[in-house]
């Protein structure tokens, strides 16, 4: 009986499923359609001025299958563009097209993959994924107006099955009935669950849809295999500094989309902080701008100024001297000579500083890396094991639980015994490989693998080391007299040294005995 079940008394049942429901709108609005059509077509003959093919103009600005909940993107009508005026700022300023689209330029500059499949129409489906406000839903919609295509967007958190089906039937209707593709956006398609996804596949296969999904999750551990495999994937990057600055610039200029209709002055200052407390995320700068703007009086001569203070207040952080290179580089250079002299609360404070300035956790763990094997080193070697795991640690979480193993390794270093032997022994040993005569490898050493190398005397009288007593055995190892290595007594070095001395003891006896 199809989708209708009949009762054995003929009746209709009274409990009609959501689909009948949904079915009987769509063919009431088909049909609502059709009459007006015809009603239009007869009053037209009627009067003898319908030109030739005047109902295929009509047909193709009425598309029956346009979804009605799609915001218009030409905004031609007034009503459309007072709802346009209304949107936030982040809405209005969205890109149109690839020339207005900021950052990326990793898979968007000239030349990239990406860029190159946008302009050639040759898009198949894709998955975007990244950090909020840095371009995905934006970038959906401009391949769908540069490749001419129907835009239907769909969300992992509100959408169904059934919605998903009704967007499929209607792509496969458009394709049959006008040839245009369907781009269907789904944002958060890391939210469906595997059933969900599964049901995107034939279509995606079949080509009935380009699928481009958006998640900020690694798509190879939130979608389904299968779903990957027939995708390209995409990282999105969270926009720099300068990117965001640019784009607030524009907001500011653009007297049609932007606020540029309103006489502004804002503060370099402003912006910069804007830009940099924003995180990479456009949304969140925009926002914090029209926020900005909106909520300042203008001034007596009718000017709204923007200044640091109100920035501040805006984006809800407090700016940090720290807005230049100087201050940058200070900041850094005082936590690392405070871990160096160790004292862990100044450490602490200068790591606290740079954190409420929104570093680059990276950044930080880089220069703790470094510092636990330049200052540190040999002293404890545990250091630079526990620096390195607070490095992956930072890039793995991000802000703000990063802080924690962050601290952590600071406070260790900055508390650990200290030795710079390790970086003066690499930097003595560069200085005489850069500024002295080169070393020829000694023959017992060279490379004995291949053929003929015995021949040549390679690897001839070479001592292996475990078939000696504690695995140690004197021989030349340079060609010359060399001291990089100076150990240390601090930490752990102290063993160090104990152990190098003995043995350097040996080795210079065994030169002593090779003299004579």
């Amino acid at each position: 009986m199809g989708i209708r079940e009949y009762q054995g008394s003929g009746q209709v049942d009274d409990k009609v499923d959501h689909q009948l429901t949904r079915e009987r709108r769509v063919n009431a609005a088909f049909r609502t359609t059709l009459l007006q059509l015809v009603a239009m077509a007869r009053r037209d003959f009627q009067l003898g001025n319908c030109p030739v093919g005047g109902y295929v103009q009509l047909m193709a600005r009425d598309d029956l299958f346009a979804s009605r909940e799609e915001p218009a993107l030409t905004g031609e009508s007034e009503t459309e563009r007072r709802e346009f005026q209304n949107q936030p700022l982040a809405a209005r300023m969205r890109p149109r097209d690839l020339s207005e689209f900021i950052g990326q330029g990793h898979i968007l500059g000239e030349g990239q993959l990406l860029r190159r499949a946008i302009e050639a129409d040759r898009i198949q489906s894709l998955i975007f994924y990244g950090p909020p406000g840095t371009g995905k839903t934006s970038l959906a919609q401009i391949i769908a107006r540069q490749t001419k295509s129907k835009f239907e967007r769909l969300s992992g958190v509100e959408s169904n099955v059934a919605d998903m089906r009704r967007v499929l039937s209607l792509a496969a209707n458009r394709v049959a009935n006008t040839g245009q593709s369907t781009i269907l956006f789904i944002d958060e398609i890391h939210r469906f669950n595997k059933a969900q996804q599964d049901v995107l596949l034939p279509d995606v296969e079949a080509g009935v849809v380009r699928l481009i999904g958006a998640t900020t999750h690694n798509p190879f551990f939130f979608v389904n295999s299968p779903l990957v495999s027939r995708s390209q994937i995409f990282e999105l990057r969270p926009l720099s500094e300068e990117d965001l600055h640019l784009l607030l610039r524009r907001a500011l200029a653009d007297r049609e989309r932007g606020v540029g209709y309103m006489t502004v002055q804002a503060e370099e200052t402003a912006l910069r902080h804007l830009a940099k407390l924003s995180d990479g995320d456009a949304r969140k700068a925009l926002n914090a701008l029209e926020i900005a703007v909106l909520t300042t009086p203008p001034d007596s001569r009718g000017v709204i100024q923007v200044t640091l203070a109100i920035a501040e207040q805006s984006i809800q952080k407090k700016a940090i001297v720290y807005d230049d290179e100087d201050a940058h580089y200070d900041t850094i250079s005082a936590f690392i000579k405070s871990m160096r002299g160790s004292d862990p609360d100044a450490a602490l404070y200068w790591l606290a500083k740079m954190i409420h300035a929104g570093e680059d956790p990276r950044f930080i763990a880089r220069r703790i890396v470094i510092h636990a094997a330049e200052d540190v080193g040999l002293a404890d070697p545990m250091a630079l094991v526990l620096a390195n795991a607070a490095f992956q640690a930072a890039e793995f979480i991000g802000w703000p639980e990063a802080r924690i193993p962050l601290a952590e390794a600071t406070i260790y270093i900055a508390t650990a015994p200290k030795s710079n032997s390790t970086v003066m022994a690499i930097d003595n040993a560069l200085k005489d490989v850069e500024s002295g005569r080169t070393l020829p490898v000694p023959e017992h050493l060279r490379d004995a693998s291949y053929r003929g190398a015995k021949r040549l005397g390679h690897g001839e009288g070479y001592k292996y080391a475990h078939d000696h007593p504690e695995h140690f055995v004197v021989q030349d190892y340079l060609g010359a007299a060399r001291r990089y290595y100076e150990p240390t007594e601090q930490g752990s070095e102290k063993k160090v040294k104990e152990r190098v001395e003995k043995w350097r003891a040996q080795f210079d006896a065994g030169k002593e005995g090779r003299s004579h």
